[in-house]
């Protein structure tokens, strides 16, 4: 999966006591990843804890619906994210890349080394973004890295995002996705920043 290559600021992940969520005692650190992540409970309206995120949203032919997790068992389980070593780019038409993605509430050593180990396959195939789905496991995860170097640019890691708002402005920008190789095209891409205040800047 690509994305834009123009450098992006995210804040560092933050934690705020939530009663569905793991507890503080569970909390982990991304220290070498800026990290932004919505944490969502029963209640319907999501928690964001981030204060600047950069949304992206691209034209396509039929969307799904979707809505946000009511019942503990929406979550990802630690079954969900369990993999074995090392991890393989899945590719069309694996049937993994159309499957539903749980969202994630605890934040633990094992998420930490996904993390790392899809860094690890992102720069080894010479990619700029890649989603969970794309190496088998079904959770709303993305690791990316503007510059698509290693120790260059900004490393950022996506849990749970979701697209709020959007432009009706679009930039034409050539993608690629490492579940589809050597397929490229330009795509019309509709995107937004928020600042601090969570305010769109278009």
């Amino acid at each position: 999966m690509h994305t834009s290559s123009r450098p992006l600021h995210h804040h560092p992940f933050q934690w705020n006591q939530h009663p569905s969520l793991s507890s503080p005692s569970s909390r982990l650190s991304f220290p070498n990843y800026s990290v932004s992540t919505l944490l969502i409970s029963s209640n319907p309206l999501p928690t964001l804890h981030s204060a600047a995120v950069k949304t992206t949203a691209t034209k396509v032919l039929a969307m799904a619906k979707r809505s946000f997790p009511t019942k503990d068992n929406d979550f990802a389980s630690s079954a969900d994210l369990q993999f074995e070593s090392p991890l393989k780019i899945v590719e069309y038409p694996d049937p993994r890349l159309r499957a539903k993605n749980k969202p994630i509430d605890k934040f633990d050593d094992n998420l930490k080394k996904l993390v790392d180990e899809m860094f690890d396959v992102m720069y080894k195939t010479e990619g700029i973004g890649l989603a969970a789905p794309q190496v088998g496991i079904n959770v709303q995860l993305m690791v990316f890295n503007p510059v698509g170097e290693r120790g260059e640019g900004e490393e950022i890691v996506l849990i749970n995002p979701r697209v709020s708002k959007h432009s009706q402005k679009t930039t034409l920008f050539n993608e690629g996705c490492l579940s589809f190789p050597g397929l490229y095209a330009d795509v019309q891409v509709l995107s937004t920043t928020l600042d601090d205040n969570c305010s769109a800047i278009c």
